[in-house]
């Protein structure tokens, strides 16, 4: 199993869990994170850029992997998804490095499944 068909798995697996729980604030607040990339102001594909920065600069590598994930769902292209990279980079400094790593080599691996026709979804 690739890493991004794990991280699949392992995300759907725990979110079930979670939401298993019935804890009120949890779903709230998972509603309430989903409800915020939804089109609004801004367009999805920016809100997902804008989530890969923070989530690079906050230094979780998960969150990262989700955002690109997302980002390559929505047609993010490789100098849109850099350039956000960029600012990360500038903003959380030199300790981001090994998550921007992360970030580009998981675009890599989302963008190979997809010249290779396989589906890319969460």
């Amino acid at each position: 199993m690739g890493e991004i068909e794990e991280f699949k798995r392992y995300h759907e697996h725990m979110n079930k869990r979670i939401l298993s729980s019935n804890n009120l604030g949890v779903k709230r607040f998972l509603a309430l994170d989903s409800q915020a990339y939804r089109q609004g102001a801004l367009n999805v594909k920016t809100k997902e850029l804008l989530g890969l920065v923070a989530s690079t600069v906050l230094r979780c590598n998960e969150c990262v992997i989700y955002h690109v994930i997302r980002c390559v769902q929505e047609d993010v292209s490789e100098e849109e998804f850099l350039e956000a990279l960029n600012i990360a980079l500038v903003v959380g400094g030199s300790i981001t490095i090994p998550h921007l790593r992360k970030a580009v080599d998981m675009f890599d691996q989302c963008r190979n499944k997809q010249e290779n026709g396989e589906p890319i979804d969460l």
